[in-house]
This record gives structure tokens, C-alpha cells and sequence, in this order.
């Protein structure tokens, strides 16, 4: 069977995982004219991704002027959404995965697919914080994966890093970076490792820190978020930035790397997630998060000199 030697060789992408990352990328890899499959083990969460597709993300890309609807229109109805991994599987070029950031249910998922793809599949995690060579040998297939991250919206921030681990075949990373410019991403090749790679290590920082001051008492979500708004002079703050990612998705990082640093700020800012998390309040994706949506606060126009008493 026919290796990948090229990002020319990849017609066929494999998502696996069909949450707001894995959406995404199945979506701009579809509009770049790429056979797409999106798999989930939830029918429900396939149906979701269909709907944010056909509504979200379709008036995205057509308020931007990305994309006419009629277009996008086709580009979801060609995409595969299926609960079946051996038909997925079967004529995969490339697997993107994008499920929740616990190092060994990505190399359990790897794992089966590695039994199941073609030999010639390559392997890619979109995981926003985790080594790659946390899961690598879970994979199968080490040499063929890497760490393959995109970041919220993909066709706007269309910036992708790219982060072998010490066992990846060094054409593999080339051919993802090569793979990237062809679905239109800005890649950001890693020179080693970096927990967060690099936009999200900064990100990682900042969250951090605005999580910390609610949790402490110091200040409200709102003064927060105005706080950094006023000064930065940006749309939104970290807090708003959280709701866009999903406080779900945010505590289970924060809380993963809560146990193993023992870091107390960490462990109280996982806390705060739970309550909201607990108390169904996800983010932008079911319209409660720290705002409240389609109209969150911060968007008001007098949101930061409305100063909190």
C-alpha cells in the first residue's frame, strides 16, 4: 500500500473526537477539499457538531467572507459523521485527535486505531497541553505521530504547532508541516517539547493567574476581565477566553496538572472550574459559562467603565 511521503499523499483525515477542536478541524479540513470522517462514540455529540457546523461555524466563515453559504452547505454534507471506528479507520491518510486531555485515554483511542488503520496512517494529537511523548509508545505506531495543535476559530487563528517527540521520524514532521499550509495554517514547527507549546504557554499563564484571582476573592469574573480588557485594549478577557474554550475541557486540564504538581494554585483554580462545571454552566457551548450567551457582559459597550462597586 501507497506510503505517505508528501502532505500531497493525504486525501482522506480521520477526526476523532467530535467536541468544538474536533468540529473544527474536520471543517477546515473538508473546505480545503480533503475527504473527511469525523468519528465520536456519542451519536449525540456527532449530532452536535453537525448542528454547530451548519449554524456557529457556517456564519463564521460567511460573516468573515470566508466561505458563500451554498459552499459550506456541501462541504458539511460530504463530511462522514460516524460511530463506526472500523469503517473510519479504513482508508485513513492521516488521524487527528481531539478528545479529552487524559494522556491515557489518548493512547487507549491510539490504540485501537492503530489495529484498525491502514499501515500507512499517520498519527496527530491536537492536545493543548500534553507531550506527545506522554502517549507516543500507547500509539502504535511512534514514529509515525506527533503533537498537531490548532487553535480556536481554526480558520482564523490558523496557527498550528507542530511537536515531535524524540521517536518521531523527522519526514513525519515535515509532511505535517507541509499538511498545514495545505489546509491553510500557519505551522510553528517545535524545536523540542514544551508543555503548552507555545501560544498556549502563554495563554496557560495568563488563565492561570485571572482563575487564581476569583478563586483568592481578590476580584470578580467581571473585574477580571475588565481589568485586562481596559489596559490591553482586546474584545475580551481570559475568563470570556475560557467560556470560548470550554470550562469543561479547562478543568480537566488544570485539574490533571493539579495532581501531578501539587500546585496549589492550580488544585484551588480546578475548584472554581468544578463549581461552574458542576452546576452545568460549560462555556460558549451550551450558553452558560462565567457569561451568559449569545450576549455575554463584556460585549456591552460600556462593559469596562461600568466598573464593579
Amino acid at each position: 500500500m501507497k506510503k505517505i511521503e508528501s502532505a500531497e499523499d493525504i486525501h482522506s483525515v480521520l477526526v476523532v473526537g467530535a467536541g468544538t477542536m474536533g468540529s473544527q478541524i474536520a471543517l477546515q479540513c473538508a473546505l480545503c477539499g480533503l475527504g473527511v470522517t469525523l468519528y465520536d462514540v456519542d451519536r449525540a455529540k456527532l449530532d452536535e457538531a453537525r448542528g454547530r457546523m451548519s449554524g456557529e461555524y457556517a456564519a463564521s466563515l460567511t460573516g468573515l467572507g470566508l466561505r458563500e453559504a451554498e459552499t459550506v452547505r456541501k462541504v458539511i454534507d460530504g463530511i462522514e459523521f460516524t460511530t463506526d471506528a472500523a469503517a473510519a479507520a479504513a482508508e485513513a491518510d492521516l488521524v487527528s485527535e481531539s478528545i479529552p486531555e487524559r494522556p491515557e485515554l489518548k493512547a487507549r483511542v491510539f490504540g485501537m486505531f492503530d489495529g484498525l488503520c491502514p499501515e500507512r496512517t499517520l498519527f496527530a494529537t491536537n492536545s493543548s497541553t500534553l507531550l506527545p511523548s506522554m502517549i507516543a509508545e500507547g500509539t502504535g505506531r511512534p514514529d509515525r505521530f506527533c503533537a498537531m495543535h490548532f487553535h480556536i476559530y481554526v480558520w482564523v487563528a490558523n496557527v498550528v504547532d507542530i511537536i515531535p517527540h524524540p521517536g518521531t521520524a523527522p519526514e513525519v514532521a515535515e509532511i505535517l508541516r507541509q499538511f498545514a499550509l495545505r489546509i491553510g495554517q500557519v505551522p510553528i514547527v517545535l524545536k523540542k517539547e514544551q508543555v503548552g507549546y507555545v501560544f498556549n504557554t502563554m495563554l496557560c499563564a495568563l488563565n492561570d493567574a485571572a482563575l487564581g484571582l476569583v478563586a483568592d476573592g481578590v476580584a470578580s469574573v467581571d473585574d477580571v476581565d475588565r481589568a485586562w480588557m481596559g489596559v490591553m485594549k482586546t474584545p475580551i478577557g481570559p475568563l470570556g477566553i475560557l467560556d470560548f474554550v470550554g470550562l469543561d475541557t479547562a478543568m480537566t486540564i488544570t485539574e490533571y496538572w493539579a495532581e501531578r504538581t501539587g500546585n496549589k494554585r492550580l488544585v484551588s483554580n480546578g475548584q472554581l472550574l468544578r463549581s461552574y462545571v458542576e452546576a452545568g454552566r460549560l462555556g460558549m457551548k451550551n450558553g452558560k459559562g462565567f457569561y451568559d450567551y449569545p450576549a455575554p457582559r463584556y460585549a456591552d459597550e460600556d462593559f469596562v467603565s461600568s466598573a464593579s462597586k
